[in-house]
């Protein structure tokens, strides 16, 4: 049977259709969320039928998984964030803090199978998933992206690769779903053994699936592509065979924002990745990953019409300890809010004769530096070494706080 080119009709829609569907969507989901007490009222002045695209989104407050901690420690196991009872939901699974995940065998919960669709995997393919299935959902994520696409599943899990390499000869596993480079580990050990395997399709997430890992795999007759997954949210975006950045899934909201702030940055440049899911079951609004990455403009060759990331680009969080003390990114984004003519600020760390250096490199439209001083300490707490620089200097990284010292010896 030939597979369809794309997933379903969503992934073509032009942008006015695809704006027209979330402007309905989206206020139904944050009605959804403000009557939740997880949200603790952050949500009570919103009014839902106002918040019809990611521009209004960046209004509302930004929801973090140390909330959902915090959330949880007082109502096991979901912090209030769920619109069903635990009993309701087919999977609980805990994360390391802990944190608590819900899910449910509804048809593809997790939004997977738009990936593995474009992996090329369906009806007729045997998936070896070798994501843990103990305690930790990516298993169950994964899987449920296999039932999405009528693909049969071989439960694996990871290790005893002697035993997967077996049972991928014995039950002719076609494809493989895990990390990128343990697949390169079972194909290693299946050669060491004399076995051929028909793997030939991989779906992988998790980790950083490296350019050389990528050829690798094709030499060896393998397609493999990568999507960026959480435990919380389920699929975020996906690779598709163009290989040109990461396709957002027609079902998430995603903005690129400032690291601690909460305002959008401008197309292009580096920022924190903000999900809002439209699940009905756990409406995470504006839910911060803590990952860095940026949109990449343009549409994808592939006929895909969505937005697209340019995938994992760092980690957000930013934080550094200077002199005994912690220098957060939302105290560099209080002492920006502090001055209407600052653009944006950043903290350089190094060291000097034994000792922490800190600079606050300041983009401003006016002032000098002792204008700034005694805003520095009120908000890092520190006392620092200022300096004003012309708008646009700054990198556009997104770095709001550059550790430069070294710590290999």
């Amino acid at each position: 049977m030939v597979q369809s080119v794309h997933f379903d009709e969503l992934e073509t829609r032009d942008n006015a259709a695809r704006a027209e569907a979330l402007a309905e969507a989206l206020p139904r989901q944050i009605e959804r969320a403000k009557k939740l007490s997880g949200y603790g009222g952050a949500l009570n002045d919103v009014s839902p039928q106002d918040i019809t695209d990611a521009q209004k989104l960046a209004d509302l407050p930004i929801l973090r998984k140390s909330d959902l901690g915090r959330a949880q420690a007082s109502d096991m196991p979901f912090g209030g964030f769920t619109t069903k009872k635990t009993s309701e939901f087919s999977h609980i699974f805990q994360s390391p803090g802990p944190i608590y995940e819900p899910s449910s065998t509804d048809h593809d919960w997790f939004r997977m199978g738009r990936f593995l669709h474009a992996v090329g995997i369906g009806k007729g393919d045997i998936v070896q998933n070798c994501f843990g299935y103990h305690l930790t959902p990516a298993g169950a994520i994964f899987e449920s992206g296999a039932r999405a696409v009528g693909a049969a599943i071989l439960p694996a899990g990871t290790g005893q690769t002697e035993l997967q390499v077996t049972a991928a000869r014995d039950v002719g596993t076609t494809a493989y779903a895990g990390t990128p480079d343990y697949l390169k580990v079972i194909l290693d050990k299946a050669e060491d053994m004399g076995i051929a395997l028909g793997i030939v399709k991989a779906a992988v997430g998790g980790g950083a699936l490296f350019p050389s890992l990528r050829d690798e795999y094709a030499e060896r007759g393998v397609t493999c592509l990568q999507c960026y997954a959480t435990a919380d949210l389920g699929n975020i975006a996906y690779e598709s065979p163009a290989m040109e950045g990461l396709i957002i899934d027609e079902h998430v909201v995603v903005e690129i924002v400032t690291p601690g702030t909460g305002r959008p940055v401008p197309t292009g440049e580096v920022g924190e990745v903000i999900v809002t899911t439209l699940n009905p079951d756990y409406p995470l609004v504006r839910f911060a990953t803590g990952d860095l990455s940026a949109v990449l403009p343009g549409q994808s060759p592939c006929g895909r019409t969505n937005l697209r990331i340019k995938g994992w680009m760092g980690r957000a969080d930013q934080t550094a300890k200077v002199k005994g003390m912690f220098v957060r990114p939302e105290q560099v984004a209080s002492f920006v809010a502090h001055h209407a003519e600052v653009v944006k600020a950043r903290v350089v760390i190094s060291r000097k004769g034994e000792q922490d250096i800190m600079t606050v490199r300041v983009e401003s439209c006016g002032g000098n530096a002792e204008d700034y001083a005694g805003t520095v300490v009120d908000t890092l707490k520190l006392r620092a070494a200022i300096e004003v620089v012309t708008p646009g200097s700054l990198p556009k990284d997104g770095l709001v706080i550059e550790d430069q010292r070294a710590y290999d010896g």
